[in-house]
């Protein structure tokens, strides 16, 4: 055997084994995709009904039977996000009511569900008191369910605006309206197997808002199968699009309405915000000065920095809504 029947032997050989070695890659990799799709699918179904997420508190259960914080979480924001914020205000929070939080439905924001979903809710637990927080656009969410909560003769006595817009002219980037909202009532739906590249990318051109680690983990939370689907995210969208504060200027009745915010937003415009709620609720907007100052992300991050916004709410809870008899409740740390 001559020397190039020999090297061919050994490139014969070596080829086997590299394919042998690719298949198997290619196999276990499509096993794992298979696998995480079917994961998937299995936890999207289970989010397809709108539902209260309870935050257990045994203290808080004995002391307030009957009174809930209720936090709308905002754009994109998974369940367990909503629960991980709630949890780091729970000290502040829990002196008030029991915590819970709304869990949007996979199928798409329905705010007549969601209004159906709370007054349920209302009636199971015969609640007398409820306090609202509405984190970013889940603001925009809490007015209205406030609102309409009202006409069936159930107040909300606080609804707390964290960062949240008025419309959609107080984001700043209306490039996320763009094709999306348009697509989404065209009846197009974008896969979800597309968002988390289109996640990291938006992530990336607010990088100001965030550090490299938080925008390698919130990609990561929207390539989980915990996260939101593409639809519930779309709907969102066309929700923050139409939304119109003014019509609920007089449906409010007493609720109070405090605004939080941060100059240094990257995401909503701090002026024109604090500005519209103000001049859209007058009768509720009790006040818009509380400023996040020092959290980073600047844009509705209680999570992150759970004690600047504990003594906001802090404040807020005293002021606006007091114990029986003046209490202002304990202080966990």
């Amino acid at each position: 055997m001559g020397e190039d029947d020999a090297r061919r032997l050994v490139e014969a050989s070596e080829l086997r084994r590299a394919s042998r070695r690719s298949f198997l890659i290619g196999s276990a990799a499509a096993a794992v995709l298979a696998g995480d799709l079917g994961f998937t699918r299995a936890i999207q179904s289970e989010r397809n009904q709108t539902q209260i997420l309870p935050l257990d508190d045994d203290q808080a259960r004995a002391r307030f039977p009957t009174a809930r914080w209720v936090l709308f979480p905002g754009y994109k924001t998974s369940w367990e996000e909503g629960l991980w914020m709630l949890n780091s205000l729970r000290p502040v929070l829990s002196q008030r009511g029991q915590l819970a939080v709304m869990g949007y439905s996979n199928t798409g924001l329905d705010i007549n569900n969601v209004v159906a979903t709370m007054n349920r809710y209302v009636a199971n637990f015969r609640l007398e008191k409820l306090y609202f927080y509405g984190h970013s656009f889940g603001g925009m969410v809490a007015v209205e369910v406030a609102a309409r909560l009202r006409d069936r003769g159930i107040p909300v006595e606080l609804v707390f605006l964290d960062s949240s817009p008025s419309s959609r002219f107080d984001v700043r980037d209306q490039r996320m309206f763009d094709g999306v909202v348009y697509l989404y009532e065209a009846g197009v739906r974008i896969p979800s197997g597309l968002r988390g590249t289109y996640e990291l990318g938006e992530r990336i051109i607010h990088k100001n808002e965030r550090t490299w680690r938080q925008i390698l983990d919130q990609t990561l939370e929207q390539l989980s199968p915990l996260a939101p689907s593409s639809e519930l995210i779309q709907s969102e969208s066309s929700y923050i699009y139409h939304f119109d504060v003014s019509r609920f200027r007089l449906s409010l009745g007493d609720t109070s309405v405090v605004f939080a915010g941060n100059p240094d937003d990257g995401t909503v415009n701090y002026s024109t915000t604090r500005a519209r709620w103000a001049s859209a609720l007058p009768e509720n907007v009790r006040d818009v000065d509380y400023v996040t100052e020092g959290a980073l992300p600047a844009h509705a991050s209680p999570q992150w920095n759970a004690g600047i916004y504990q003594d906001i709410l802090t404040a807020v809870q005293r002021e606006y809504a007091p114990l029986p008899g003046g209490g202002g409740g304990m202080r966990y740390f």
